[in-house]
């Protein structure tokens, strides 16, 4: 202050032919010495102890300069704040301070605790401590920003353990407590919201019980202190970080340091105090038997090594600097000083108070000074690191920058490889109630715990999550399906019944085999078309079946493959409309047998009512009545391609689906009422003539196509996705196999192995014989 003042008085651009005054008065650190020495400033007292003038006489002070703590400056800005004499703290940064409604006369040159406490809770954020425990002075400064730096934790997701309060004087009871809470934890970081008196003590007990190995985060009150540093003589504190105001440079400040003889005739007593602390000896022998070296006044100032000489502090002395060019810079507008001020002008409190508040102006390092609404500067900080050397001497390194102005993701920059952590390591401290989360898990709190403590349950099934630490876990769409780890959905596999795979092949090749088949039977029929025995079994409803029992076998393929819109509507009217021509060949065969045997007996010519015409006809009616069914089902409702979600969470079935269940089986149950009823009437023949007869053939076929068609509706239920089109495919080429094999072999047979017994005559026989 004594610096700026002087090289103030010194110029003659500010403030020209004006000289400043000062007085200092010292508080000891105590609040009641602050409000007395604020008091006697402003009433101009210089005997404090007169009571009876106090309060009498005007103010002789511009402004007041301090106090450097948050609690004494608080009572002074109290005290004079009705006055609107201007208070600037150097060093008092209790963001209360910034309430213009109690302290409307309070401005500062350091940032508020605000900016620094939410600052450390980002810098604890961004090296990931979520657990960390908190120690802060039981005072303004340590509760107001403690109180801030919590609020701004909570929102970023950090919980703290315990926070406890400490003060210098506090009980040996209450201190045995705290090292008790600290030691029982299971946070590895500390913030020591802590004055530097306080941490000063506190180390001292942290020491004694050798509490290493946890990192601690600072505050700009004790991070820069090389006086605590000094008597952290267990490393407690090695790899401590924190924030602490930039570094500054006041030319000149320096050499004044040096030169005492200014401060020598100005302040005789600041002097003596100062030069006596400085050397240890006295100016004057004190009546006590204890005897120091006499001062003489011309000690040499540059062998002398401590926190002023080495310029440790430059930061706060040049807050205080700017302090007093902000008042000077004031009263230079309110003079109108130009080559020469107005003297005349009779200073306002209040006017002063305005004019500080609006400055704005760059000091001769270039630092701009200003003040936004709330009096406070703008917050910048260094983030400072304490790395030991190996002579036992703590370096301050700065290892990164925090500044408030900018945007929020840019606020901070730091340089993570230069960092050296607790006891010396270059890992970075992990400080957490639970490892994190790994995607595919969710947290879920543990009760009665704070919200930094859960547990990690695995995604419910079709669930996932993709990102680390996941409060929910996100359900796949109804297309998709978790991978193993469960932090990603994946498609899920199309299901259907495909050529390419095993069981497709095998009724694919099962299908073209007994078509095949009877393609071989065809001809063998055509060969022998000639012969008896293709004629008395009808040759024209033997070749018509064997042409149904054809599509019976190729209409099998359009269930394989995926499903579309037309192999929907096509494979179950195909597989209806050739299943009843078959049947109702099958049918018009079974009524020949029976009309062929009647006609054979004396009186009877029911041939006539059932010739070639009414067999045609009666084949054709049977199916146009299954078209028919067929056509109203594709109208109505026809099958269509959809996909079935239901049957496997992993999986997507593509399927037909029905439309309409009615139309469905109304063609089964149409089918079965024509195998039904050609059922009965092969039974009804199967004892007529053997050689003329194939009814005990139909029959038998007829069984097992009903056999097959009844055990398929409950295999056709239960069965799963594709499945189910498998069963029914087997139905399918099952019952025409039935068919086939059962009414054509044992003619083919005949007719190829047996040409002998293919004959009129060996037929002919057989029947008189048996009606004789």
């Amino acid at each position: 202050m004594l610096f700026a003042i002087e090289e103030i008085n010194n110029r003659s651009d500010l403030l020209p032919d004006i000289s400043l005054g000062y007085r200092i008065y010292d508080s000891c650190g105590s609040i009641a010495r602050s409000i007395k020495g604020a008091l006697a400033l402003v009433n101009g007292n210089e005997n404090m102890s007169d009571t009876l003038k106090a309060c009498t006489k005007p103010a002789h002070v511009q402004a007041i300069m301090g106090e450097a703590s948050s609690s004494p400056s608080m009572a002074i800005a109290t005290v004079i704040g009705p006055f609107h004499i201007p208070l600037i703290s150097h060093f008092a940064t209790c963001a209360c301070l910034s309430d213009k409604s109690k302290y409307p006369s309070f401005l500062r040159t350091i940032p508020s605790d605000y900016y620094q406490s939410r600052a450390l809770a980002q810098l604890v954020k961004h090296f990931g401590w979520t657990w960390v425990g908190a120690v802060r002075s039981n005072e303004d400064y340590g509760n107001n920003g403690m109180a801030i730096f919590t609020e701004t934790a909570e929102q970023l997701g950090i919980c703290l353990e315990y926070s406890i309060t400490f003060f210098r004087t506090d009980s040996s009871d209450k201190i045995q407590k705290l090292i008790e809470i600290i030691k029982a934890s299971t946070s590895k970081v500390v913030v020591g919201f802590l004055s530097h008196m306080d941490m000063d003590v506190l180390i001292q007990h942290l020491s004694n019980y050798n509490l290493t190995g946890y990192q601690w985060v600072g505050t700009e009150a004790w991070i820069f202190d090389s006086q605590t540093a000094s008597r952290d003589k267990n490393h407690i504190l090695d790899g401590a970080i924190g924030l602490y105001i930039p570094k500054a440079h006041v030319s000149g400040l320096r050499e004044f340091m040096f030169n005492v003889k200014p401060l020598n005739s100005s302040n005789t007593d600041l002097f003596t105090e100062f030069w006596e602390g400085l050397f240890g000896c006295k100016f004057k022998q004190s009546k006590s038997s204890e005897i120091q070296k006499e001062c003489t006044g011309r000690e040499d100032l540059s062998g002398v090594k401590n926190i002023f000489t080495e310029m440790f502090h430059m930061s706060i002395f040049n807050n205080m600097y700017k302090g007093v060019y902000a008042v000077a810079h004031a009263l230079h507008k309110i003079l109108t000083c130009n080559q020469t001020c107005n003297n005349n002008i009779k200073f306002d409190p209040l006017t002063i108070l305005h004019h500080i508040k609006n400055i704005h102006f760059k000091t001769k390092e270039g630092d701009e000074v200003y003040f936004n609404e709330n009096g406070d500067p703008a917050a910048k900080y260094e983030i400072i690191n304490w790395q030991r050397k190996e002579n036992g001497i703590v370096d301050f390194v700065t290892v990164g920058l925090y500044d408030a102005s900018l945007p929020p993701n840019k606020q901070m920059n730091l340089q993570n490889e230069s960092l050296i952590w607790t006891q010396n390591s270059k890992e970075v401290p992990v400080s957490v109630c639970n490892e994190r989360c790994l995607p595919g898990t969710r947290k879920v709190l543990q009760k009665g715990k704070p919200v930094c403590c859960y547990d990690c349950i695995k995604c419910a099934e079709g669930e996932i999550s993709n990102i680390t630490d996941s409060v929910t876990c996100v359900r796949c769409s109804l297309e998709s399906w978790p991978n193993e780890m469960k932090d990603a959905c994946i498609k899920k596999e199309a299901v259907f019944l495909s050529y390419e795979e095993i069981m497709g092949a095998l009724l694919t090749a099962a299908s073209l085999f007994g078509t095949c088949m009877t393609s071989v039977v065809a001809y063998v029929f055509v060969t022998y078309r000639n012969t008896p025995l293709v004629k008395a079994n009808n040759s024209e409803l033997s070749f018509l079946l064997l042409f149904s029992l054809k599509l019976c076998f190729l209409c099998s393929l359009t269930f394989i493959g995926q499903p579309s819109e037309w192999s929907c509507m096509l494979r179950h009217t195909a597989f209806g409309i050739a299943f009843v021509l078959c049947i109702s060949c099958v049918l018009g065969k079974t009524i020949v047998v029976l009309m062929a045997f009647k006609a054979t007996l004396p009186g009877r010519n029911v041939m006539k009512w059932f010739g070639p015409a009414q067999q045609r006809l009666s084949v054709l009616g049977f199916t146009i009545v299954q078209v028919i069914i067929c056509v109203l089902w594709l109208i109505i409702s026809p099958p269509f391609p959809s996909k079935n979600f239901k049957e496997f969470k992993d999986k997507i079935i593509l399927e037909c689906s029905l439309g309409s269940s009615v139309g469905f089986w109304a063609v089964l149950g149409y089918i079965g009422f024509l195998a039904t009823l050609c059922f009965i009437c092969a039974f009804l023949a199967r004892k007529l003539p053997d050689n003329f007869n194939e009814a005990k053939f139909i029959t038998f076929s007829m069984l097992i196509f009903c056999a097959v068609w009844i055990t398929f509706i409950p295999a056709y239920v239960s069965s799963p996705g594709k499945f189910s089109v498998a069963v029914e495919i087997f139905a399918i080429l099952a019952s025409t196999f039935g068919l086939l094999i059962c009414i054509f072999i044992p003619k083919c047979y005949i007719m190829v192995m047996k040409p002998e017994k293919n004959t009129k005559k060996n037929i002919m026989g057989k029947v008189f014989s048996k009606s004789s």
